[in-house]
C-alpha cells in the first residue's frame, strides 16, 4: 500500500504529465493487470480524464510510474 506522502507524490507527478508522456506512460507501464487502451481511446480523451484514469491505475497497482524527468533525460 502506498502511503500519504507517495500518495500526494503520485498526485503531483501524474498532474505534471502532458498527453504525450501520459500516452506513453499509458503504454509502458506495468500494471498488476492488463491496461490496453487504443490510440484512438487515448488520443479522444481529455488530458484531464488521462491523467485521472492513470491516477486510479497506479493506486490500483500500488506503485509509481517511472518517469524521467526533462531534465535527466538532457544529461
Amino acid at each position: 500500500m502506498l502511503h500519504a506522502d507517495q500518495v500526494e507524490e503520485l498526485i503531483c507527478l501524474v498532474s505534471a504529465l502532458d498527453r504525450n508522456a501520459l500516452v506513453n506512460q499509458f503504454q509502458n507501464y506495468r500494471a498488476s493487470f492488463p491496461v490496453d487502451f487504443t490510440d484512438e481511446f487515448l488520443n479522444s480523451q481529455s488530458i484531464d480524464r488521462l491523467r485521472h484514469i492513470f491516477l486510479a491505475v497506479c493506486l490500483q497497482s500500488q506503485r509509481l510510474p517511472e518517469v524521467q524527468y526533462q531534465a535527466e533525460a538532457m544529461a
